[in-house]
């Protein structure tokens, strides 16, 4: 595995992390679409600077 997909993969996490955390108190998202939606989002930002 090379060091820039390490770096990607823990900002994903990070995000996944962050989004379900926000997306616990509202109820039609729940934690697993949240932590899908962050770590996509992170996925995409480190997609477009590459």
């Amino acid at each position: 595995m090379e060091k820039d997909q390490k770096e990607v993969g823990k900002k994903m996490a990070v995000w996944a992390a962050v989004g379900a955390v926000i997306a616990i108190p509202v109820p039609f998202i729940g934690p697993v679409i949240g932590a899908a939606a962050g770590a996509g989002l992170a996925y995409l930002q480190a997609k477009k600077k590459s």
